[in-house]
C-alpha cells in the first residue's frame, strides 16, 4: 500500500529558493520624482496630458507622431494613421491619489505586468512614485524588468520637466 507521505515525500522538503523560477525573485522597479504643485495638478499632468510629455520616440509603439491617452479604463496609444495599441487596463482608479493598471505596451494583455502610480503631498509639491512589478506576467521577465529599470527614470524626468521641476 502506498501512503500519501511516500507519494509526496520529495515535494515540500525539497522546495527552496534555488528551485523557484527566476521571475519570482525579481524585485519591483520603484522610481520617484517630485514635481511642483498640488496632488490634483500632478495627477492631471500625468493622466490628462500624457501625450504632451511621454517620450514616444523611445517608449512608444508607433513613434513620436502618435498620441497616448488615458481613455475610460484603458491606456491607449494611437498612431497618426488611426491604428491603436492598448498599453494597459486601469483596474483601480483613485484620483488624485493613485491608479493601478495592467501594463503591456507593444505586446498583448497575455504578457502583462503591473503598474501602480501613487501621488502624495510633500513639502516641495507632490511626490509621484511608480511601482512596476508582476514580472512573472511578462514573456521574458528578466529582460522586461531590465528594460523598465532603465526606462522609468527617463520617462519620469520628462514628466517632471513638463510639470515645471528643475
Amino acid at each position: 500500500m502506498i501512503t500519501m507521505n511516500s507519494l509526496f515525500s520529495h515535494g515540500q522538503d525539497s522546495w527552496d529558493a534555488d528551485t523557484q523560477p527566476a521571475s519570482d525573485l525579481l524585485e519591483p522597479v520603484v522610481n520617484t520624482v517630485v514635481v511642483p504643485g498640488t496632488i490634483a495638478h500632478a495627477f492631471a499632468g500625468f493622466t490628462d496630458h500624457t501625450h504632451l510629455w511621454w517620450p514616444l520616440e523611445a517608449h512608444g509603439v508607433y513613434g513620436a507622431d502618435s498620441y497616448v491617452e488615458f481613455e475610460e479604463n484603458l491606456i491607449l496609444e494611437t498612431a497618426d494613421d488611426g491604428r491603436t495599441s492598448i498599453w494597459g487596463t486601469l483596474d483601480d482608479w483613485q484620483p488624485p491619489f493613485s491608479f493601478h493598471a495592467t501594463w503591456h505596451p507593444g505586446t498583448t494583455a497575455l504578457w502583462s505586468t503591473e503598474l501602480l502610480v501613487v501621488f502624495r503631498t510633500v513639502e516641495q509639491g507632490t511626490e509621484v512614485r511608480v511601482f512596476h512589478d508582476g514580472w512573472e506576467g511578462a514573456e521574458d521577465p528578466a529582460a522586461v524588468r531590465a528594460e523598465y529599470a532603465g526606462a522609468w527614470p527617463e520617462i519620469l524626468t520628462r514628466y517632471a520637466r513638463f510639470m515645471g521641476a528643475e
